[in-house]
């Protein structure tokens, strides 16, 4: 986290902050992680794990947090909790649910192409129930931990509705989040064919200027699920000793 973001922070959101970092076991801030390769050819050192949840915020599943799922860069880490602090503000009552990151190393992170140097986070898509209020995303063994959903092409899934503004609004905080830590998202995967709900949200004149969402359907549909990859600084060659 950096000073000037702090200082730029309400006291409570800045001691919320704190707080996550506390809690996501994050103490050890003089070790920051070093990124090697590319998000599909690379690796990781000194990664560092998410928290497992906030006040509006948690991760998609204990169990895969214990096999070591949830790990990111740790300026990745920084950005993200910062943009769920933010978010409380901004979008106070939504609730999200983070997805899959990568392993504290990196390298391959089946059944992922990518993921593999700590930069690459799925989030899942935050969703209104049929009384219109904030609901965590369902994810359980069942149906993939959430992955397994499949909306239709209006953003509806049984009771469920993409919440368009929540999700546009998550981006938004992400990418300032990013920028005040000299950083960038590179990309957002977001299924094409759902796109066209964040068009009518308050932030998208912004997004559409300052983000490059993708324009085709990658090898699974990213429905259920927004990809993001951020753009920081990493070695040319992975790790001594990794893929």
């Amino acid at each position: 986290m950096t000073p000037a973001l702090l200082l730029q922070t309400s006291d409570c959101r800045r001691v919320s902050i704190v707080s996550l970092l506390l809690l996501s076991g994050s103490l050890h801030a003089g070790d920051p992680s070093t990124c090697y390769g590319t998000t599909a050819n690379g690796s990781l050192e000194n990664g560092w794990e998410l928290p497992s949840r906030g006040a509006n915020f948690t991760a998609y599943s204990g169990m895969a947090r214990l096999l070591g799922r949830t790990y990111v860069h740790s300026e990745v880490h920084s950005l993200v909790v910062a943009a769920y602090a933010e978010l409380e503000e901004s979008a106070p009552g939504k609730v999200f649910v983070y997805g899959e990151t990568g392993f504290e190393d990196g390298g391959q992170f089946k059944p992922h192409k990518t993921h593999r140097n700590g930069l690459s986070v799925d989030f899942m898509v935050p969703v209104l129930d049929r009384d219109g209020n904030s609901v965590p995303l369902p994810t359980g063994i069942f149906d993939k931990w959430g992955y397994d959903l499949e909306f239709d092409s209006s953003g509806n899934f049984g009771d469920l509705s993409i919440d368009a503004d929540a999700l546009a609004e998550h981006i938004y905080q992400l990418h300032k989040a990013a920028q005040m830590q000299g950083i960038a998202i590179w990309r957002v995967v977001f299924d094409p064919q759902l796109q066209p709900l964040l068009h009518e949200s308050e932030r998208w004149p912004y997004l559409k200027e300052n983000v490059q969402f993708s324009t085709k359907r990658s090898w699974v549909r990213h429905d259920e699920h927004y990809h993001v990859d951020f753009d920081v600084p990493c070695e040319l060659a992975t790790a001594p000793g990794g893929p």
